[in-house]
């Protein structure tokens, strides 16, 4: 397939620094191995939920052991870095008219823990399982190349680049089963994460990251989508209240994870155009970032911006002379490994960073200057304070004021921005923005 370039010219935006190791990463993720992956996951013939899970070269169970198999090569590589497991639960087939017979979701997870905050987690996930035009047929050939053999092959390679290194969050590289039937998956591993009291700082739920070429005829090999949702369904009704006067509908710590991952890539991937959609996820559809959403952790679809619906979701076939099918032939594995990257830097930016402050209050109603306080956290050597325009989608304008647990903005007016607090560690990476909570007077 050729490939059509598209160029496109940001508006300059400053950053303080940037770390050599986010740039080696990004050079070390390899398209030729994605492409050996997503081959091997294609070549299972179907991954659907349902399929064989005794033979070794077709179904469900032959491709769950392989994508173990390969996390367990990492690991071995790494001096055992990576802990490998089955996460799994048992899906009811009474009541469920999506779930043809009980069955085992089984789940892989290989997780690098941080060396300081060994509890607090970053998530990269993919899906395991396929479909053809009905989800609950496990015996014609689903290939799901791009959905998602693309997204899983993502995980395993950012797995193989960031075992390298060390950071001081833990990070899980996950393959989820279960999404074509109702979000299995996620659900069980978030449920999961929450009865052994894990911390999770946001999850990157990467769902069809390989084609460049829409059924509308677009072509680009440098767009990607950021799905976020605008705030938790966990939020309280005192929560909602404060919404409505002082703003944040759309400040969820979603939101805020998009624009993270949205400012690192243009930050060390100025080529690439990432797009955020204010959105849980495409219209009227469902990834496997909002389980854990429900559970009030933060979670993004990073996908590919161009979709062809011919290729999702249908039986292999020629019809009126288009092709239809989620075949090999139509990945562009480059493309899938320029997403894998942005995933990769965003996981070790994170991992790499303090946690995030807590409490983080403003004021300065009637005033000529915004104020915030928040309470300093473990780890951090300082503070960063942002904010924008309130009709901005990015955070554009920022100052560092220090290891200090209050700033006044001078000059700046409260009615006229939104503002947000990052914390810095001294190798200079930064936590997700939190927008403030509570107002002080």
């Amino acid at each position: 397939m050729k490939n059509f370039l598209v160029f496109l010219i940001f508006p300059f935006i400053s950053f303080s620094q940037t770390d050599s190791k986010i740039y080696d990463i990004i050079n070390s993720v390899s398209s030729e191995r994605i492409e050996a992956d997503i081959t091997t996951l294609a070549n299972f013939g179907t991954r659907n939920t349902f399929s064989d899970t005794l033979s070794n070269s077709r179904g469900i169970g032959a491709a769950r052991r392989w994508i173990k198999s390969e996390f367990e090569k990492v690991s071995k590589d790494c001096n055992d870095c990576l802990n490998v497991f089955y996460q799994k639960d048992l899906v009811k087939a009474e009541g469920n008219d999506r779930i043809p017979m009980d069955t085992w979701i089984v789940n892989v997870a290989a997780v690098q823990k941080g060396t300081k905050y060994p509890n607090r987690y970053i998530i990269m996930s993919g899906d395991i399982d396929s479909r053809n035009s009905d989800g609950s047929d496990f015996t014609k050939d689903a290939p799901g190349a791009n959905d998602n053999a693309s997204g899983m092959a993502g995980a395993i390679e950012a797995a193989r680049v960031l075992s390298k290194y060390k950071f001081e969050n833990s990070i899980i590289y996950l393959g989820l089963s279960g999404e074509e039937q109702g979000l299995f998956g996620g659900k069980g591993f978030a449920e999961y994460a929450k009865k052994n009291g894990w911390e999770i700082i946001g999850v990157f739920n990467n769902d069809m990251i390989g084609n460049i070429k829409g059924v509308d005829g677009v072509i680009s090999n440098v767009d990607f989508r950021i799905f976020s949702e605008p705030v938790p369904p966990t939020e309280t009704e005192k929560e909602r209240q404060m919404r409505r006067f002082y703003g944040g509908e759309v400040d969820g710590i979603s939101r805020q994870l998009a624009r993270y991952v949205f400012k690192t890539t243009q930050t060390y991937m100025p080529e690439m155009n990432p797009m955020m959609v204010y959105r849980l996820d495409r219209f009227g559809r469902g990834g496997h970032h909002r389980p854990f959403n429900d559970l009030g952790w933060a979670g993004i679809r990073i996908m590919e911006a161009h979709e062809n619906y011919n290729q999702q979701h249908q039986d292999l076939r020629i019809e009126n002379g288009i092709e239809y099918g989620d075949k090999l032939e139509f990945v562009n594995f480059e493309y899938a490994a320029k997403l894998t990257a942005v995933n990769a830097i965003n996981l070790a930016s994170l991992a790499s960073a303090p946690p995030e402050p807590k409490n983080v209050a403003i004021g300065g109603v009637v005033e000529a200057s915004a104020k915030l306080k928040w309470e300093k956290v473990d780890g951090a050597t300082g503070y960063k304070i942002y904010w924008r325009d309130t009709t901005s989608p990015t955070w554009d304008h920022s100052r560092y004021v220090g290891d200090v647990s209050e700033f006044t903005l001078e000059g700046i007016v409260i009615d006229n921005s939104f503002f947000g607090v990052a914390s810095v560690g001294k190798n200079g990476f930064e936590s997700v923005v939190v927008f403030p909570n509570s107002v002080f007077r």
